[in-house]
């Protein structure tokens, strides 16, 4: 159901308090409009500054006072929808509440309807079962396509470049996950800069675009140059996301294929989790989207399932791309141990419905340094496409990640290195460790006015001790785990072998 069929069937069904969390006033104010007339009832706007606007005869009733404002709704008929601009600022204050408690019963017999317009929810636990929320999704590609070829032919009939068909998709595609203000704004640069929009201006929208992300402190653009190529080992993962490449392609559509969900990598730290994650994002050329779990909980009632279906609503706009979220363990792991009145089950219980379904092409990567702390709900099929066990490196593997590093570090020099016997010297090292042991190497070579050796390498390895050691019974733990068929396994070669 969309926003317009749904907010009908709201106000059909004589809901006294609606709480329409969104940033877009001049939009949703257009939707209530139409949806109102349709139904044959009057709309009052009413804000702090001005008061009533909408009807002359009642032009700044209200002003300053949001009791007033709500008491000017006693004074009017049956059959008018009364929009109240930024009123969760008023919501705290008693007689405001008390005020919307009375008229909640009231309004039940009447067809009228209270709808508080806010950027953000935030309701009072002391009001909390009185307000119905309805989420409004930013503009779908229609709209935004609609938008955008009405700016282009005001703006380009004067002048020689015609933006093709190829060029306004491509607009459209940047745009999505922006509000129409926002798109207004950025093209209104553009015009401002080169007197008409340009194929080249998707820049421009790109970065209002990871601007509009950060703000919202729940994602993160994150900027991806990693490829499968430096990726040490891991070969079984590696041919299997290979395989799905194209799988977010029309050609794919057009054969049938469901678009991928998602991946679990399971398994010791720095084997190459997160890495694998960048890497999906750069081969399948899709944006990445960094999920911090822990900003989705709030203080406030509602704000945290608020803000998760904040977030369900960004990736999807933005889609198709890669919603990578790092350690999801640590979020949700011991949940019936919080005392958070049930706040991180709710909220998992909305992420685990999306999860299972949504149809839109959001490719979901989550990573688990300790699986075992999961929900069962979570490793499910049909949650994940599949769940990857990745452990730590063989030897074999440890010269793959060993050649990815030198040559990230001496492109030129890479032959002067024994990586075999690197390789069978550091037993148990994760990619992580090898790294370091490579980075410390440097720094013995250059405190030395000299380049760094395959004895240096040594050195600093010995100085490192593993995690393997350090953390040897979880370790063990996890290997055990993925040895008895729970997880797929990310390496071709048995992983638990030196």
């Amino acid at each position: 159901m969309n926003f317009e069929a749904d907010l009908n069937l709201t106000l059909r069904a004589r809901y006294p308090l609606i709480y329409i969390p969104s940033a877009e006033e001049e939009r949703v104010e257009a939707v209530i409009t139409s949806v109102a007339k349709s139904l044959g009832r009057s709309v009052f706007i009413w804000d702090f500054v001005d008061g009533y606007q909408s009807n002359p005869n009642d032009a700044g009733a209200g002003k300053r006072n949001p009791l007033q404002a709500l008491e000017f709704v006693d004074k009017i008929p049956k059959g008018a929808v009364f929009v109240l601009r930024d009123f969760d600022r008023f919501l705290e204050d008693v007689a405001i509440a008390r005020k919307l408690k009375n008229l909640a019963r009231k309004l039940k017999s009447e067809a009228q309807n209270v709808i508080v317009l806010a950027s953000q929810i935030s309701i009072p636990d002391s009001l909390s079962e009185f307000f119905s929320i309805l989420e409004f999704p930013l503009p779908n590609p229609s709209e935004l396509k609609i938008e955008i070829e009405q700016i282009a032919n005001s703006t380009n009939s004067g002048n020689d470049l015609q933006l093709n068909k190829q060029a306004i998709d491509d607009l459209v595609r940047a745009s999505q996950g922006l509000s129409l203000e926002r798109i207004r704004r950025v093209l209104a640069k553009a015009i401002a800069e080169n007197n008409c929009l340009r194929p080249e201006d998707v820049e421009l929208i790109l970065e209002e675009k990871r601007q509009s992300i950060r703000q919202t402190q729940i994602l993160e653009f994150y900027p991806s140059t990693t490829e499968i190529s430096d990726i040490g080992g891991l070969d079984n993962l590696k041919e299997w996301l290979l395989r799905r490449g194209g799988a977010f392609s029309d050609r794919a559509r057009k054969y049938g294929l469901p678009h991928p969900r998602g991946l679990l990598l399971a398994g010791i730290q720095g084997t190459g989790k997160s890495l694998t994650a960048k890497a999906i994002s750069h081969h399948w050329h899709l944006p990445l989207l960094r999920l911090d779990v822990g900003r989705l909980f709030a203080g406030l009632v509602g704000e945290s399932e608020s803000r998760t279906r904040q977030m369900i609503q960004l990736a999807e706009a933005l889609s198709p791309c890669v919603l990578w979220i790092d350690e999801i363990d640590k979020a949700f792991s011991g949940m019936e141990g919080r005392g958070d009145s049930g706040t991180t089950n709710r909220v998992f219980g909305t992420f685990l419905t999306w999860m299972a379904e949504k149809t839109s092409p959001v490719f979901v990567v989550a990573t688990a340094n300790n699986i075992r702390t999961l929900p069962p709900e979570l490793l499910r099929k049909g949650r994940f496409d599949e769940v990857f066990f990745v452990g730590l490196p063989n030897q074999e593997e440890r010269s793959q990640i060993f050649a990815v590093h030198l040559n990230k570090y001496r492109p030129h020099n890479t032959r002067a290195y024994d990586i075999d016997r690197l390789a069978y010297e550091t037993p148990d090292f994760s990619g992580a460790e090898i790294e370091q042991g490579i980075i410390e190497a440097m720094h013995i070579g250059f405190s030395q006015n000299r380049d760094f050796t395959t004895d240096d390498i040594l050195e600093a390895a010995s100085q490192i001790v593993p995690l393997a050691q350090t953390a040897q019974q979880e370790i063990q733990v996890l290997q055990e785990w993925a040895a008895s068929g729970k997880a797929r396994l990310a390496s071709r070669q048995n992983v638990f072998n030196k």
